[in-house]
């Protein structure tokens, strides 16, 4: 306190003998100080080192704290400034402890003349005269002894502190140091455990209790002795009101109040990033992540209440991402970290599972940049078998001819089984693992056509990366969770599929049926089942973020019933909802991406023909591109339609008409000699296609410099 006297005190003494003393008191302090400067040389540094020792802080991206860590002794020590804490506690503060904490040198000589005044006169300490930098200067070398050489020492050390340091890093020290009782140091610790919020906003109750207990805080802890806590704040409003600072009615409605009598848990928010993120991070006392702590709430409420309501061994993963950065705006990792019959401390956003057909859409994309089929094309979905390899659809019918549109979001089996045989369950690995992910396969095992229906394994954060590649025009980007000072400004970009192919992807998949009582073309997405109802997925994004879901056991035990349509696609759709963003159109489709119904389609489009369809008989001969060469580098020459270097493409055999296809767009058709000019996009690699008018088709990849 800074020396004020309790209420009722003896006013009968006069003013002179009251001034004499307190200018004799101060004449002694001042001495007292002279004198033991000669200390100061003898006396270790200020242990500045260990003041600086605060609880291990995580904030999201807004700096809103989403957990702590005790320290290793046990102590909450979290890191406290001004500007972020009540101005009126701060006041408040202020005026009890030390009202010229501005204007003196670490000791206040009027304040220690009014305490030995208040001494004299009543035979006991009534008030003390330290000063929040004396304060300071105690709280960082602990003694337990009162003695005149502790305080002369504290007096010394204060000085030290005002020479070294500015008043405002001074207060900071304060906050953050002071005493609460128990292991709570600082305010910011206090306030969390007795209110469950920042000291940001303190009503005048709660900033009175916090400026009362750190004067002596074991004996005024709020889980032990709330009365002695309440008569202390109480007591400090007293104070205020006859200070003029704080208003009589103001007073009285804030003692009114009741002072918690238990403390809240520390805020826990994003358990399985913030645990990863300190092991990552060691010693850093300040970890900021790109979560966002409002909608990172949102989604574990979510997922903690769809868990409880599809079963006790069920659980849920769902991690939503900023397209445009890569920025993981949610992590939740389980339904509920502490419930370990759910195994709520395995992350499942990082556990490999099987995918279902969540893979089907990059199938569909390679189709597309091939360009042998439009999403307007017809394709079979009826029995056909690959060896020994016979695929079904889920619901053990066939739909016979439809669209390559309605076989995707119908998630038609056949039909996607048809394309990955014509693409290549080779080279869809290599694309998704160019792009930045990995598919985890059996030991010893090559990849084969059962991948397009769940035949590998996936985590949900590399699925969510993957997808996030359709709202980017076919670019992928690193997933960030930690803010580093050194991360670069524009992250790296990896390539999943040209421009026109991923946009035809994202404009099939918003049409996909939503779930029930869902709204219709609200989101782009997908759902996957694996095999003996294992996981459910879906996968969804809008042109703003991506969003996965994961629902199931985390032993892998099948769950009958489990479907990701039913338990994973409500999610996604409530999950995008609860964020609290409107939704954001996807990009346009980029320049010469072929719109066209399927009649009016180029002949080849038009139908998909499965591999064998291309034998050819009698003395037709195969289309084959004669140049340039598939693998070669050359360089662009000759003019082209719009004037700029060009290419001749020439090829041999097929029947007219023959489309050219330049990385999946169409871009006119070969003349009558089998040869065309084609205007490169760039140097760098360059996939030439020609279809003739059978559906047959051929591709090289050349490299343009």
């Amino acid at each position: 306190m800074d020396g004020r006297d309790k209420p009722g005190h003896d006013k009968s003494r006069g003013w002179r003998v009251t001034r004499t003393l307190e200018v004799s008191a101060v004449i002694v302090c001042a001495v007292a100080v002279a004198a033991s400067a000669i200390w100061v040389a003898s006396l270790p540094p200020l242990p500045f080192a260990e003041a600086k020792k605060v609880s291990t802080t995580i904030l999201d991206r807004n700096g809103k704290l989403l957990r702590a860590f005790a320290m290793a002794d046990g102590r909450w020590r979290l890191p406290a400034h001004a500007k972020d804490v009540d101005p009126g506690y701060l006041n408040l503060l202020l005026s009890y402890e030390d009202k010229r904490f501005r204007s003196h040198i670490g000791v206040d000589p009027l304040a220690m003349g009014r305490a030995a005044f208040q001494l004299v006169t009543r035979g006991h300490i009534v008030s003390g005269g330290s000063t929040i930098t004396m304060q300071v200067a105690r709280l960082m070398e602990p003694r337990q002894e009162r003695s005149v050489t502790a305080k002369l020492r504290q007096m010394v050390r204060a000085v030290q502190l005002e020479r070294k340091l500015s008043k405002d890093e001074i207060l900071n020290l304060y906050l953050t140091l002071a005493p609460f009782g128990g292991n709570l140091e600082g305010v910011r610790a206090a306030s969390f455990a007795y209110f469950g919020k920042e000291p940001k906003r303190l009503s005048l109750a709660e900033s009175a209790l916090l400026v009362a207990l750190p004067q002596s805080p074991e004996t005024r802890r709020l889980d032990r002795h709330p009365e002695a806590a309440r008569a202390a704040r109480d007591h400090v409003l007293a104070l205020m009101v006859a200070d003029g600072r704080v208003s009589a009615d103001d007073a009285a409605q804030a003692k009114r109040e009741p002072v918690p009598r238990l403390r809240k848990p520390m805020p826990l928010l994003a358990p399985h990033s913030t645990d990863q993120s300190l092991a990552i991070m060691k010693d850093t006392p300040l970890i900021q992540l790109t979560l966002d702590s409002t909608i990172q709430k949102a989604l574990e409420s979510l997922a903690r209440d769809r868990a409880i309501a599809l079963g006790p061994d069920v659980s849920v993963g769902i991690l939503a991402v900023d397209n445009e950065s890569g920025d993981v705006l949610a992590h939740v990792g389980s339904s509920d970290y502490f419930d370990t019959r759910r195994a709520g401390q395995v992350d499942m956003t990082r556990a490999v599972r099987s995918p279902g057909s969540t893979l089907k859409p990059f199938i569909y994309g390679l189709a597309f940049e091939d360009g042998f089929v439009h999403p307007e094309s017809l394709i079979e979905d009826r029995p056909i078998r690959y060896g020994s390899y016979a695929p079904e659809n889920f619901d053990m019918t066939f739909q016979g001819t439809v669209t390559v549109r309605k076989a995707l979001q119908m998630s038609l089996n056949v039909p996607a089984i048809a394309l990955l045989d014509r693409i290549g369950s080779n080279r869809l690995t290599a694309r998704i693992k160019q792009a930045g992910a990995n598919l985890i396969l059996p030991k010893d095992e090559t990849p084969g056509l059962a991948m397009g229906l769940g035949g590998v394994g996936v985590t949900l954060n590399d699925l969510v990366r993957l997808y996030s590649g359709f709202p980017r025009l076919g670019e992928t980007t690193a997933l960030r969770e930690i803010v580093r000072p050194d991360d670069a400004a524009e992250p790296e970009t990896r390539r999943l599929l040209d421009p026109s192919a991923a946009w035809l992807v994202g404009n099939v998949l918003m049409g996909t049926p939503p779930p029930d009582n869902a709204p219709h073309n609200r989101l782009a997405f997908k759902t996957g089942t694996s095999y003996g109802y294992r996981d459910a997925w879906s996968v969804g994004f809008d042109g703003r973020m991506t969003i996965g879901v994961w629902v199931g056991r985390p032993d892998g035990a099948p769950v009958p019933g489990l479907t990701g349509r039913t338990a994973a696609a409500p999610i996604l759709f409530d999950a995008f909802a609860r964020t609290g963003k409107l939704p954001m159109a996807l990009p346009k489709a980029p320049k010469g991406t072929l719109m066209a119904s399927n009649a009016k389609l180029p002949l080849p489009l038009r139908r998909f023909r499965p591999s064998g369809d291309f034998v050819r008989t009698g003395s037709e001969q195969a289309l084959r591109i004669q140049f340039p060469l598939n693998g070669s580098r050359i360089d662009a020459y000759g003019r082209g339609e719009a004037g700029q270097s060009a290419m001749p493409v020439k090829v041999a055999g097929g029947v007219l008409p023959m489309t050219m296809m330049v990385n999946g767009v169409a871009v006119g058709n070969i003349d009558s000699r089998r040869q065309k000019l084609v205007d490169p996009p760039g140097p760098g690699f360059v996939r030439l296609t020609v279809m003739d008018a059978t559906g047959a088709a051929d591709t090289v990849v050349v490299r343009i410099q």
